[in-house]
This record gives structure tokens, C-alpha cells and sequence, in this order.
């Protein structure tokens, strides 16, 4: 694929529903594809299908939705070369930039300026062995991970990859939230008291509001 398209699922207006930013209006542009097929992943809609759009038309809409935050996300939005341009380009136009992206995708190529959302995944996703390790030089202190939890095996995973990786020095921008229905968010919240990590509990707000069916929002 060239870096002048990209195929798109969706590009719409909400909140934020993850991260540091949770709550705060956001742009959402939602690319086609991911080469993962965690095994509770909640986007799999994005997997197929979409519309090939020009990348000036993506970042035109995007920016037309008038919101301060504008999101990158999918799937996996590095598969597409052009993500990497319309990352700087939606930096350029003044937005603050967030990507969400899976841990597996190289990120050393994206804007200094966008704000790096990164997987690490952890047993229970059934991909954590496609972690891609080298990513952690690439994450400064703007960047977080994010680890979803499906068990208590999989928070002993977390702890024991943040003490082994020195992840401590993102602080705040270390994220830790339950699959959606398999893990109760208070049994996480007493484990991380309990152990006094220096992890930011979250929950995805949109799934709260909407539900945890809908989409497009």
C-alpha cells in the first residue's frame, strides 16, 4: 500500500474512553486491519472491510469533527504506511495526537509529538508472544501501556514485566484495565493496593456509557 490512501473503518466525534485522556472530546479515525487476533479483542468489525480514502481527505475529515484530541487507531493503524504522514500531519495542524496501537507494530518511526498508547499483552490475549520488546526504547514520558487483564495470572504477568523491564519510570502512563466481563475491576483495584504498584486502574468509559456492544461511538 502507498503512503498517498488508507483504508478506513470510521472516522467519528466522541470521548475518549481509555488512557490519561479518558473523558476529553476526541476525533476518531479507525483503520482496516490488524494482524492480531487477540482473544478478547472487541474490535474485530475493523478486521475487513472499510473504504479506501486519500490521506489529505482523512485528515481533512478528522479535523473537520473540530475536536482538540484525534486519535489514530484500529485494528492496527502502523500496518498502513500512510498512518506514519498523517500522524505528523494531524500533529502539524495542532491537534494532540494519540495512537493506539498493539505492542507487535515497529513504532520508532511516529512522531515525537504523538502521544504513544501501547499494548504490552499479557498471557491471557493468546498473542503475548508477539510483543514486540524493542518498542519500550521508542516510549517517552508523554507514551503509556496498556496491559488488559483477564485473570489474576495475567496481573502477576504485569507485575512481574514492569519490576523486569524497569517500566516504572512512565509512572502515570502505566495503564492496567480488565477484559471486558472476565475480570472484576475491584479484584484488580485490591491486588494494586495490595502491592502497591504504580499502575493508573482504568476502565473504558465508553463501554459504561453506550454499552459494550456499540460502535461508532
Amino acid at each position: 500500500m502507498k503512503e498517498d490512501s488508507l483504508v478506513v473503518h470510521e472516522i467519528y466525534a466522541s470521548v475518549q474512553g481509555e488512557s490519561s485522556f479518558a473523558g476529553l472530546r476526541c476525533a476518531f479515525v479507525r483503520l482496516t486491519g490488524c494482524n492480531l487476533r487477540c482473544a478478547w479483542c472487541d474490535t474485530e468489525q475493523a478486521f475487513h472491510g472499510g473504504q479506501r480514502l486519500a490521506r489529505r481527505d482523512v485528515l481533512a475529515r478528522a479535523i473537520a469533527l473540530d475536536t482538540p484530541l484525534v486519535e489514530l487507531t484500529g485494528g492496527e493503524p502502523l500496518l498502513q504506511p500512510a498512518a506514519i504522514p498523517l500522524l505528523r500531519e494531524l500533529c502539524d495542524a495542532g491537534r494532540t495526537v494519540l495512537l493506539e496501537t498493539s505492542g507487535e507494530a515497529d513504532v520508532s518511526r511516529v512522531d515525537p509529538r504523538v502521544h504513544k498508547i501501547m499494548d504490552l499483552k499479557a498471557p491471557g490475549s493468546r498473542e503475548h508472544h508477539r510483543n514486540r520488546w524493542s518498542n519500550l526504547a521508542h516510549l517517552g514520558p508523554g507514551d503509556e501501556i496498556k496491559f488488559v487483564l483477564a485473570d489474576r495470572a495475567d496481573y502477576e504477568w504485569m507485575r512481574a514485566t514492569i519490576h523486569h523491564r524497569g517500566l516504572d519510570r512512565l509512572g502515570p502512563g502505566l495503564l492496567a484495565s480488565t477484559v471486558w466481563g472476565a475480570l472484576d475491576p475491584k479484584d484488580l483495584v485490591a491486588w494494586v493496593i495490595e502491592d502497591r504498584l504504580g499502575v493508573r486502574v482504568q476502565v473504558q468509559l465508553h463501554k459504561i456509557i453506550w454499552g459494550s456492544k456499540a460502535q461508532g461511538v
